[in-house]
């Protein structure tokens, strides 16, 4: 019987980033667009997806931006392979807050777990009154200097939306392996 490697992947970022349309569409294998926003604060979701010829068994936790859960939140850390950081384009503070609350926040508790920064609903960047107010894709890119990947998507359109978990599975493979002076944050103990 052939195993398939399971990926801890979390969803994380401000409320209102699109991180809900992501899940969603990962759990329903559909393009299609949720008409109504449901606040939640934690969800996960198992399945397995191809990736370069090789099959993974993705399981995918959805956790809440609003900072009054943020202990809560750093709690589905722990056993993570790689995050999601999602900043919405047309939502300037939502990408602000990148290195001053969430990449400090995800190194501080996971220091080696690789971070694929996610840009959502890049459909608002053509045309409207807030397109000129967006986060371009080359900002995106120089922001990703300070983790694992990058990439940009849509939920309206569907554009990215099976790639980003592509991309989630090509972070933890390519990611170095390092076990000497790894501290595991809730207990002080080095892996041998």
């Amino acid at each position: 019987m052939n195993r398939n490697r399971v990926i801890s992947v979390v969803i994380v970022g401000d409320s209102n980033t699109g991180k809900n349309c992501i899940f969603t569409n990962f759990k329903e294998n559909s393009r299609d667009y949720p008409l109504e926003y449901v606040p939640t604060v934690f969800d996960n979701f198992s399945k397995t997806i191809e990736v370069d010829g090789v099959y993974y068994h993705v399981s995918l936790s959805y956790t809440t931006g609003q900072t009054e859960y943020d202990g809560l939140r750093i709690l589905s850390y722990p056993s993570t392979d790689v995050f999601l950081l999602c900043y919405a384009v047309s939502n300037r503070a939502s990408f602000e807050r990148l290195p001053s609350k969430w990449i400090p926040e995800l190194k501080l508790h996971c220091p080696h777990t690789p971070i694929v920064l996610v840009g959502t609903k890049i459909d608002m960047r053509k045309g409207g009154s807030t397109s000129r107010d967006c986060v371009s894709s080359a900002e995106g890119k120089e922001m990703s200097k300070q983790v694992s990947g990058f990439i940009e998507c849509s939920a309206k359109t569907g554009d990215n939306l099976q790639e980003i978990f592509r991309e989630a599975v090509r972070a933890v493979r390519c990611k170095p392996k390092r076990r000497e002076n790894i501290k595991f944050p809730l207990c002080g103990c080095v892996p041998l």
